[in-house]
């Protein structure tokens, strides 16, 4: 491969004029990245049909990243022709260039690796695998392979890597006090990821803050939440940290909790309803029977002999527990009117023990 190059390395420097050398050289480049961009093509059509999906993710990651790196080793080609015929002072820093070039290219790829590789993860394993975990560690390895990047690059431009981190120690203090809320924001969103209150797609609400609604967006300064007259509310993670937060979507049932009044005239078919009522909810298939279930007669009423329900659905589906919660209710009310009762209404009862004694202006 070296004498080929070699090869065609002393054939372009027959040439004679620089022009045509470094015109040879871009037709080359662009053959080769042809060449490259149609062979990564059939190989991309080639795995999609194997089982393995890294294969996949790799090639697509790093695909766009090598098309990039054939033109940059092209255009340091020309670039090497021309400083040679025409001598141009700052041609002489074309190898420092290609350094910073090749090392934000891979930079570039690892990144487009890691967001696949997050993507992949959670498209394929979304049962399996906590969306906010893998965000958490998919922006942990980019902020790493950022930073590195960045470290490296400055020593390949001459700084001391040292005296930039003594700095970044000292200097550190200093920004520290200035962004205290900016960092007491980031390690909230830390918390949010090693602790998991809740997750995206949760419905989570704060009894000590005005904050209700579906977790859409954890990032590393504040949360998004879509609340339910689908307003974003943005909320700084450190808020998190000094408040209560529930999350109904992990509740285990829902609760029926009713007060039901009967008539007094009634009164003598109330153990009746309240057996059926029993019985009822023991054998109703959408009633969870593991769970604490009540019925009894509580109250003597203003107006009405007053009873409660007390019961879990088996379903956590908002609209779904209301369903079976009005179906209930509707099988009650027929219990009710079985035994020939009735639901109490709030009423008044006017006794006149001698009538005649009323006095008439």
């Amino acid at each position: 491969m070296t004498s080929f190059m070699e090869t065609v390395q002393a054939w372009i420097n027959a040439q004679g004029s620089w022009v045509v050398q470094a015109f040879i050289a871009l037709v080359i480049t662009a053959f080769v990245h042809f060449i490259s961009s149609r062979f990564m093509g059939h190989l991309a059509q080639s795995l999609t049909k194997t089982k393995n999906l890294w294969d996949d993710t790799l090639l697509h990651a790093v695909r766009r990243p090598a098309v990039a790196l054939i033109w940059v080793i092209g255009l340091m080609w020309v670039a090497d022709i021309v400083r040679e015929e025409s001598g141009i002072a700052l041609l002489r820093r074309v190898d420092a260039f290609y350094d910073l070039a090749v090392i934000i290219i891979v930079s570039w790829a690892a990144i487009r690796f890691i967001h696949e590789v997050e993507s992949k993860i959670i498209r394929q394993d979304s049962s399996t695998v906590d969306e906010t975990t893998a965000s958490a560690i998919s922006k942990l390895l980019r902020a790493v392979v950022i930073i590195t990047s960045t470290l490296v690059v400055l020593q390949t431009m001459g700084y001391s890597i040292s005296g930039i981190l003594a700095f970044g120690g000292i200097g550190g203090i200093a920004i520290g006090f200035a962004a205290k809320d900016l960092l007491a924001n980031f390690f909230g969103g830390m918390m949010i990821y090693l602790d998991r209150p809740f997750k995206v797609g949760d419905w989570i609400r704060s009894p000590d803050k005005n904050i209700e609604g579906t977790v859409e967006h954890i990032g590393w300064r504040q949360t998004r939440i879509r609340t339910f007259d689908k307003r974003p509310l943005y909320v700084p993670n450190a808020t998190f940290s000094s408040i209560s937060v529930e999350n109904p979507s992990r509740m285990l049932n829902r609760r029926i909790k009713e007060t039901i009044g009967l008539r007094y005239k009634d009164a003598r078919t109330l153990p009746a309803v309240l057996e059926e009522v029993r019985g009822y909810l023991a054998k109703h298939e959408h009633i969870d029977g593991n769970q604490l279930m009540m019925v009894h007669f509580n109250n003597f009423g203003a107006s009405s002999l007053d009873f409660f329900i007390y019961c879990f659905t088996k379903t956590c589906e908002w609209k779904r527990f209301h369903e079976v919660k009005e179906q209930v209710m509707i099988d009650i009310l027929e219990i009710i009117h079985r035994h020939g009762a009735d639901v109490a209404f709030p009423t008044r009862t006017l006794e006149m023990t001698n009538p005649d004694t009323v006095a008439v202006d």
